[in-house]
């Protein structure tokens, strides 16, 4: 069996390593990541490997050369344009007229790979996909088989709530030629997007095996570092080829013509390269001293990765550090946890190194100073810096200044040449500074900013919508939480930036390879005069005004001490609207509110609504893109039963066809639609997949779970400041009163709970939970959806917290309980299991 490695990556998330030394070079205790894949190969007797070159492809082909010395046969291929995974392994191999075996060339793994050709062959599969077990699938493709190993569903890198699974492609595949064939001649085509899919819809033989054994893919720094880890723990087992010394102290990997001086003292596993010298009293614990390096007297070295050619001076401590090739540290430098210095670098004596610190090649650090990062980043940002199109973390502590300053110019290096962008934020000091960081680094990096300062969300997307803006960027404090900050990403048509952007946007961060203008490219800042007025007009031309007049309309309106306070009265005072409005002042302290707080206002808008005899009252959320809603009798109106209000005035005032909303949404919907002659497209529970089902023109009309709402014709985004206007002119058609819509829909009861689970169990819940329902009937759009003879309930894992959420619908709040209860325990057990 011919064997095909791809070994182009740029190795963008390992930078600066990546810098001067291709990614499938990038060393694992002192041997490069894809000498461990050929080693691999070649224990399973596979010596006939083609290897698929781009980046640095010189480097890689002067280490392996015909690959003679390696015990293989070494070939290489270098595509002339980007052709995607599936078709740079078909211009390899040309036509296929044998099986071959596709294997990343920057991963670490121990698979039996004899057994899993076995396997192969056994199920007569065209292709099989070796699978793995992970604590947190979503870097991932997620993939789900029946249980005789076909293979059911792809989920490229999903959410949490699209997570039915914890079992990954490894990027380990066995085809046939009949499969190879399929692909294309010098084309783009990736497997996971077009050649699997397509081999799905043809009805052929695809497998996946869930494979025994070590697999770590080597796709950022941390992951580098843990598979060292794991090798110094005995969880992974390396060929090291070197010789072995072992006592019950350590383990030592000794290569040739090493030197260790007097009272050195060894513990954990330390492997020495070849001509290292270890002068007298040093302290080796859990590391790697590449070849050719030179450890000065009394240093001390924990749990670190040191590669050739480093010159370290005497008295030195080093912890959890990285080190690349031929760089000097002088006497009594200090590197704390986790910190990466690259190739070629000169650091002076007496240099302290901060913890998370990166020093990038060629750098010269002079005597006594103190490398500090700009980033300390705590465990939150090492999982993700993304949460959908929104970062969110402490005011000042995880999102700092100059924190905001980078992700700026890492925004700023993604977006194409000559970009501008809007920037807005709510009227608190914290989130004008975080802005005005923001801007700082939109610029430097070329980009030009439109800031409208202090706006609602909806005008910020109307102005996107309708403008020339290649994207957009809001800052505000969350909701939920006053210590925090969101600072959520829009695209140039206003919809939430989606996770393909979100992902390249985290890579350039985390890289710090930002692209920085010369000084006649600055970007250039301007305050756009009138993106209010824009956003009136359009507003005032999609209402019946005189059919709302003659309602002659009296109303309770709560700003939450939001920006709409400042835009909304002039322009619902066109509309002949009496209106009483509360907390209609900025008051940054108050745009967070806890959930007994929020209970406080809508107590106080309920007994206002009554006494007053008002029709209707409604609360408007700070950023004005979500409405919670009082009825005429002062009755509050909960978000599901606000949606089938919504819907059920929607359908009489309008001919749709079509409408969407989420999965967790009341079943109800599908009976009002039904009196229509409408359908219902259910979609995932959040507000990116509202504005997508939207924007595609599939739904007249697009209802959230939470009192966010999209109405045709104006745009493509919750609107709290239209939707209650659209509310009050759909009331007027009508003549209808909120309290006599309520008594339509008593017969529907919801209930929600969540519990708390670990982020590293939370896939195998998925999957456990998907094994023990796969009898029943379920949607799978976003988390699990199971239905029962007389209700539902959805179970999703928290996008945000060690948690997962329930909600349950049904005829009777005992039978909701029920629900709750059955299944509460069941992911409880799948926890303790």
């Amino acid at each position: 069996m011919k064997a095909i490695i791809m070994a182009g990556g740029f190795g963008t998330r390992l930078r600066p390593l990546t810098i001067h030394t291709p990614k499938p070079m990038v060393p694992i205790a002192n041997i490069p990541i894809m000498e461990h894949v050929v080693s691999l190969l070649l224990k399973h007797n596979i010596t006939d490997i083609t290897s698929v070159l781009y980046f640095q492809a010189d480097k890689i082909k002067n280490h392996f050369k015909d690959g003679s010395q390696f015990g293989v046969t070494m070939s290489y291929a270098k595509p002339e344009d980007d052709y995607g995974t599936a078709g740079a392994v078909k211009y390899a191999v040309g036509h296929c007229d044998e099986p071959i075996i596709i294997i990343s060339g920057d991963l670490i793994t121990d698979f039996n790979l004899t057994e899993a050709i076995k396997w192969h062959n056994d199920k007569n599969a065209d292709a099989t996909l070796l699978l793995t077990r992970v604590e947190n699938p979503l870097a991932y493709g997620i993939v789900i088989t029946t249980e005789d190993g076909r293979i059911d569903r792809f989920l490229e890198k999903p959410t949490w709530g699209e997570a039915f699974s914890d079992t990954i492609n490894t990027g380990v595949y066995i085809l046939e030629p009949q499969a190879v064939n399929l692909i294309p001649d010098k084309a783009n085509f990736d497997f996971s997007q077009n050649l699997y899919p397509k081999m799905l819809a043809d009805g052929m033989g695809l497998y996946g095996k869930i494979t025994e054994g070590y697999w770590k893919d080597i796709g950022n720094v941390d992951e580098y570092q843990n598979v060292h880890i794991d090798f110094f723990a005995g969880t992974v087992d390396l060929e090291l080829k070197l010789n072995i010394e072992k006592n019950e102290d350590y383990t030592l990997y000794r290569g040739e013509n090493v030197t260790i001086g007097d009272n050195v003292k060894l513990s954990g596993k330390v492997v020495l390269g070849n001509n290292v010298i270890v002068e007298d009293g040093t302290k080796l614990r859990n590391c790697v001293i590449g070849n050719l390096s030179k450890i000065g007297v009394e240093s001390e070295i924990n749990d670190s990765i040191i590669w050739a050619g480093n010159q370290i001076g005497s008295h030195a401590q080093i912890n959890s550090a990285i080190i690349g090739s031929n760089s000097e540290l002088g006497n009594d430098v200090q590197l704390l946890d986790k910190v990466i210095i690259s190739d070629d670098c000169k650091i002076g004596p007496q240099v302290t190194v901060k913890a998370n610190c990166k020093i990038w090649p060629g750098k010269i650090v002079d005597e006594g100073a103190t490398v500090s990062s700009s980033m300390v980043w705590g465990e939150k940002w090492n999982r993700e810096l993304f949460t959908d199109a929104k970062i969110t973390g402490l005011a000042l502590t995880e999102i700092t200044p100059e924190m905001a300053v980078n992700l700026g110019a890492a925004f700023g290096a993604y977006l194409p040449d000559n970009s501008e962008v809007i920037t807005s934020r709510d009227a608190s000091d914290t989130s004008r500074l975080l802005k005005r960081a923001l801007i700082a680094g939109l610029l430097a990096s070329g980009v030009n900013v439109s800031d409208i300062e202090t706006m609602p969300v909806p005008i910020v997307r109307h102005c996107l919508k309708n403008g020339h803006y290649s994207a957009g960027i809001y800052i505000r404090h969350n909701p939920d939480d006053y210590r925090e900050i969101d600072m959520i990403f829009f695209d140039g048509k206003g919809l939430d930036l989606p996770t393909s952007a979100t992902k390249k946007v985290e890579r350039m961060y985390f890289g710090e390879d930002f692209k920085r203008a010369s000084l006649d490219e600055i970007g250039h800042l301007e305050n756009p005069i009138f993106p209010f007025e824009n956003y009136r007009r359009a507003f005032l031309q999609n209402f019946d005004i005189d059919t709302i007049l003659s309602a002659g309309f009296k109303i309770v309106l709560d700003h939450s001490n939001g920006s709409s306070s400042q835009i909304f009265p002039t322009l619902f005072s066109q509309f002949g609207i009496s209106a009483i409005e509360l907390n209609a002042s900025l008051n940054p302290r108050k745009f967070s509110t806890s959930g007994k707080e929020q209970a406080q206002s809508i107590v106080q808008l309920s007994t206002i609504v009554k006494s007053l005899h008002a029709d209707v009252g409604f609360i408007l959320n700070p950023a004005a893109e979500k409405l919670i809603v009082i009825d005429d009798e002062g009755i509050p109106i909960d978000s599901q039963l606000l949606l089938l209000l919504v819907t059920d005035l929607f359908m009489q005032t309008h001919d749709c066809k079509k409408l969407a909303v989420p999965v967790s949404a009341s079943v109800g919907v599908e009976k009002i639609a039904s009196q229509y002659g409408a359908e219902v497209v259910w979609i995932g529970n959040d507000h990116f997949a509202m504005m997508d089902i939207y924007q595609k023109e599939i739904a007249g009309f697009v209802g959230g779970t939470r009192g966010g709402f999209i109405f045709p014709g104006f745009q493509h985004g919750a609107d709290a400041m239209y939707g209650t206007i659209k509310i009050l002119e759909m009331m007027a058609k009508t003549n209808s009163r909120l309290s006599e819509l309520r008594g339509k829909y008593a017969e529907y009861c919801h209930k929600s709970s969540s519990i708390p689970c670990p982020w590293a169990k939370k896939g195998t819940v998925m999957r456990k939970l998907m094994e023990n329902t796969h009898n029943s009937e379920r949607q799978l759009i976003d988390g699990v959806k199971i239905f029962e003879d007389d209700g539902w309930i959805l179970i999703t894992p928290d996008r945000h917290k060690a948690s997962f959420n329930f909600s349950t619908e049904a005829n009777t709040p005992e039978r909701c309980d029920a629900l709750l209860s059955k299944y509460l325990d069941l992911v409880k057990q799948f926890q303790e299991n």
